[in-house]
């Protein structure tokens, strides 16, 4: 949107919620002042009775009823709403099909039906990654002249810092001087279950063990199905080498990759994998998982395990070490292919693709 361009802009939301505003929302006033082409439209449901309306009984509450007439409706997260316009869907991931043990059986059902059904009627889907892209392919109903990738990008402020930058950070966290780090939700797909059992193997006496960095910081909010994360840590008695911080405010984020000795991301799989890009960003080693999207991210700048062995991911993190040096040059230059000004060009292509095919 900050390329300019023949495009005007709406973005709406659910704001009927009045005891939680959406967190979003002074950024949202920011871009509209900074921007002209861009305006805000709040739609006076909660984000629960909007979903039950739009995509559980399926009411034809056209969003041109809040909007006025669209041209194109960009729905970037899985489902479409009601709409006259032509559309484009962005897909981030297949998790609800290829591994539907990592959901909440509700969830997993409602995404089952809802997502096949948007794919059918979108114009033109849009994907994160050359492997969602195949996976979206393969398993719904899309055809690949249908079907393009749209690159997430990485914020400039994920980069290497000076420690007089992020020294603050880490007396405010009260982290180690060196330690493990994971970033994202606790839940089943992001496997930190196995990521526990290789810490435990991380202990005196293992070939290449380092006794400066034994403490895993897990950085992300409790999410779903998680119990299990928890009662591995105390059965391996690892609670005082493994620190949950819970929420990590935003702002915080590029210190603390900085922080840390060695970032750790064994997903069983990602449609993109975000924090791998952020952490490469930053020039901190990265060990992650070579499977779905995250070997088209990470490149040859991080350590590429296999996730469903924790004696494999354990290695990982000490090879890691290992080849700190390389690493942190490496991670930076991989980064650097995944900007996001090159993001907001292909996606007005998308724009224009399909705004020219409605013929008007």
């Amino acid at each position: 949107m900050a390329l300019g361009g023949p495009f005007r802009y709406v973005l709406f939301y659910a704001a009927g919620n009045r005891n939680r505003p959406p967190p979003f929302l002074d950024h949202l006033h920011h871009l509209c002042a900074d921007v002209p082409s861009v305006r805000v439209v709040p739609i006076p449901l909660s984000p629960r009775l909007l979903t039950i309306a739009w995509q559980r009984l399926r009411l034809p509450l056209y969003v041109e009823y809040f909007t006025g007439k669209l041209d194109i409706v960009h729905a970037p997260d899985f489902v479409l709403p009601p709409t006259r316009a032509r559309t484009i869907l962005t897909v981030h991931d297949l998790t609800f099909l290829l591994h539907p043990a990592c959901f909440a059986p509700s969830l997993h059902h409602y995404l089952s039906q809802a997502v096949p059904r948007s794919l059918e009627q979108a114009n033109l889907v849009l994907a994160d990654s050359h492997a969602t892209r195949s996976d979206v392919i393969r398993l719904l109903p899309v055809t690949p002249e249908r079907c393009v990738v749209v690159y997430p990008g990485v914020s400039p402020r994920f980069c290497p810092l000076p420690a007089s930058e992020v020294e603050p950070v880490r007396q405010q966290l009260n982290l180690p001087r060196s330690f493990f780090l994971f970033v994202g939700t606790l839940e089943p797909r992001k496997n930190l279950v196995r990521l526990l059992e290789a810490l435990a193997r991380l202990a005196p006496g293992a070939e290449g063990y380092d006794p400066a960095c034994e403490t895993l910081v897990i950085a992300g909010r409790k999410g779903w199905l998680y119990e299990e994360i928890f009662a591995t840590m105390k059965r391996l008695r690892l609670e005082p080498r493994v620190r949950v911080m819970d929420f990590v405010d935003d702002e915080m984020l590029p210190s603390l990759y900085n922080l840390a000795g060695v970032f750790v991301y064994p997903s069983l799989y990602e449609g993109f994998g975000l924090p791998v890009l952020e952490a490469l960003a930053c020039g901190t080693p990265v060990v992650t998982s070579a499977v779905a999207s995250l070997p088209e991210v990470a490149g040859d700048a991080a350590v590429l395990v296999n996730p469903h062995a924790s004696e494999a991911i354990a290695a990982g993190m000490l090879q890691a070490q290992r080849d700190h040096e390389r690493l942190r040059r490496a991670g930076p230059q991989q980064a650097q292919r995944f900007r996001w000004e090159p993001s907001a060009r292909s996606l007005q292509d998308c724009y224009r693709q399909v705004y020219d095919a409605s013929g008007e």
